[in-house]
């Protein structure tokens, strides 16, 4: 730990700078062509869930499916290895209790003791809807961020502290465009944890940047930074690995279901961390930050007696 309180993390902030550029640059890329892999919550489709006495193998359940009209069906155990979800992508005429019965009929060519629990079909329309929702949410989440980051900063920390709440959340969704993992409403839900997680700790940090440059003799800038970073860097590492461990519990441990929610958290954690300090300070002194910046105005009382 003495060897972080020495450290020279600004000394470093022109490679990290050229970094986050390279992968913002390579997210925003992904993003417009590859785009993101919208899961059945967004497209709309059917949904068949089904259970087993026995762990079901996934393996043996999608050789069932081969040749068949439903081939390109995506197989996931739900809760735990016994039970099962089956996604089939929307397609024209797709009746879902059909479709279902049909689906259940396949799988208990392999797995005959299967049981059928659910079946479910969410149309285009309402897909589009939620997607649109969705997209609505996010921007209003960024949206009273930003109003609040405006308050609480109005200098040049603060213009820093929402490029880094860009950055964050650019960089996971293009991490999800890149593997073309499936983004459905967990996804987004870790996306708003991440955007809340995010400002939080770039806050914690410029409050320390502020509270330093105002009581420190220190003229340069960045020895400044170096100095209100090494101040907080034990708290920031504490909060992150504690975080992240409870995260990847839910990874491992967690089943399908929070599957999504904790791979774009966990990604989420790692990257805020890395931006509280790299982009927030960073950004900072490149639009040349300084003492003056952080100087309380004194109001003089005007004598109004004749």
């Amino acid at each position: 730990m003495n060897a972080i309180h020495r450290f020279d993390f600004m000394g470093l902030r022109r490679t990290f700078g050229i970094v986050s550029i390279v992968l913002v640059i390579t997210s925003l890329s992904l993003l417009l062509t590859r785009g993101l892999n919208l899961g059945l919550d967004f497209t709309g489709g059917a949904l068949v869930e089904v259970t087993a006495p026995a762990d079901i193998v996934l393996a043996d359940a999608r050789v069932a499916l081969v040749g068949s009209a439903y081939d390109d069906a995506v197989l996931q155990h739900f809760g735990s290895a016994r039970d099962m979800v089956v996604r089939v992508a929307p397609k024209d005429g797709l009746n879902a209790e059909v479709a279902g019965l049909e689906l259940f009929a396949l799988l208990q060519q392999a797995i005959p003791e299967a049981e059928l629990r659910r079946i479910e079909f969410v149309g285009p329309q309402v897909g589009d809807e939620l997607r649109d929702q969705s997209g609505l949410a996010l921007l209003i989440a960024l949206g009273a961020m930003l109003l609040y980051i405006w308050f609480r900063f109005t200098n040049k920390l603060g213009v820093s502290a929402v490029a880094a709440l860009f950055h964050d959340v650019t960089i996971v969704l293009g991490v999800f465009a890149l593997f073309q993992w499936s983004v459905d409403l967990t996804v987004l839900a870790a996306l708003l944890a991440l955007i809340g997680y995010s400002i939080n700790d770039s806050i914690v940090v410029a409050d320390y940047v502020r509270d330093t440059f105002r009581n420190t003799r220190l003229n340069d800038p960045a020895e400044v930074v170096n100095d209100a970073i090494r101040q907080t860097i034990g708290r920031t590492i504490n909060t992150s690995l504690t975080t992240l461990m409870v995260v990847l519990a839910l990874q491992f441990f967690g089943g399908e279901a929070v599957h999504s929610f904790s791979l774009a958290l966990s990604i989420g954690i790692i990257i805020g961390t890395y931006s509280s300090i790299y982009i927030v300070c960073n950004l900072a002194l490149a639009m040349k930050m300084d003492k003056e910046d952080f100087i309380i105005p004194v109001v003089e009382e005007v004598d109004e007696a004749p």
